[in-house]
C-alpha cells in the first residue's frame, strides 16, 4: 500500500463521526437546539437564508463519494496526496458542532478558522498533486473539496461576525448594514482570486449561491440586498468564464 495513502480507513471513520454529529444537532437535538434556531438566535445580516445551508447535501454526498473513490487502488494522486487532513477536518467539523450548540461561540470561533485552514490544506494538496487529473479525480474529489471549502469559506465570514458581535465589536464605528457591504466585497474578492488562481470555477458558485440567498434573507435593507445581488451576478459570469477557459489541460 502506498505509505501517502494509509489514512484512508481513519477519513472513513472521520466522515461517519461528521455525519453522526450532524445527524444528533439536527435530530436530537443536541442542547435541545437545532442549527437553524442557533443561527436565529445569532442574527448578523452577512447570514443567508435558510435554504442555503441545504448544499451540505451535496457536500455529504460528494464527500462519501470520495471517500468511496480513494479505496480504489486508481484513485490517483489527488487522493493519496492529502494524507491525514482530511481526517484531521473531520475532528474540527465535529467539534465546532458542539460548540455551536452547546452556544460556545467565541470557542466556535477558533475551531471554525482550524477547519478553515485544514480544508485549504487539502485543497492544495490536492491541486498540487496532479496537472492532468482523471475524471474520476475530478468529480469526487476535487469538486467536493471545492464544494466544500467554498461553503467554509463564507460559514467562517459569518461565524467570526457572529463572535464579534457577541463580544460588541463596534465594527470601526460603521453601521451594520455598511459593515455588512464591506464583508461582500471581502468574500467577492476572495471568490475572483481563489477562482482565479486555481481557474475553479465551483468554488466560485459557492459564492454565487450564497450571495443570493444572503440578498433574499436582507431583502428589507436594499444596500445589502444590492450589492449581494449585483456581486453574485458578476461571480456567476466570472464562473462561467473560468469554466470555459481551455488555456490548459485541466480547468478544475
Amino acid at each position: 500500500m502506498n505509505t501517502r495513502n494509509t489514512y484512508r480507513m481513519w477519513n472513513i471513520f472521520g466522515l461517519l463521526a461528521v455525519l453522526a454529529a450532524n445527524a444528533l444537532a439536527q435530530f436530537l437535538p443536541l442542547n435541545n437546539k437545532t442549527t437553524a434556531e442557533l443561527s436565529d438566535k445569532h442574527p448578523v445580516l452577512i447570514t443567508p437564508a435558510g435554504y442555503a445551508f441545504s448544499i451540505w447535501s451535496l457536500i455529504y454526498v460528494l464527500l462519501i463519494g470520495f471517500v468511496i473513490y480513494q479505496l480504489g487502488t486508481r484513485s490517483g494522486a489527488s487522493a493519496k496526496n492529502i494524507g491525514p487532513w482530511f481526517f484531521v477536518s473531520c475532528l474540527f467539523n465535529v467539534a465546532w458542532i458542539f460548540a455551536w450548540h452547546y452556544e460556545y461561540v467565541t470557542t466556535s470561533v477558533f475551531i471554525m478558522i482550524a477547519l478553515l485552514l485544514s480544508l485549504i490544506i487539502v485543497y492544495q494538496k490536492i491541486r498540487s498533486a496532479s496537472s492532468s487529473p482523471s475524471t474520476g479525480e475530478r468529480l469526487w474529489v476535487r469538486l467536493p473539496f471545492s464544494l466544500y471549502l467554498g461553503w467554509i469559506s463564507v460559514a467562517s465570514i459569518v461565524n467570526i461576525t457572529i463572535g464579534l458581535s457577541n463580544a460588541g465589536w463596534e465594527r470601526f464605528g460603521l453601521s451594520e448594514v455598511t459593515w455588512t457591504i464591506v464583508l461582500l466585497i471581502i468574500a467577492f474578492v476572495l471568490a475572483l482570486i481563489i477562482g482565479s488562481v486555481y481557474r475553479d470555477s465551483f468554488y466560485v458558485l459557492v459564492f454565487v449561491w450564497a450571495f443570493v440567498a444572503i440578498a433574499l434573507k436582507q431583502k428589507d435593507y436594499t444596500d445589502i440586498y444590492t450589492t449581494a445581488m449585483v456581486g453574485a451576478i458578476f461571480l456567476g459570469i466570472f464562473a462561467i468564464y473560468v469554466l470555459l477557459r481551455r488555456r490548459k489541460p485541466s480547468k478544475w
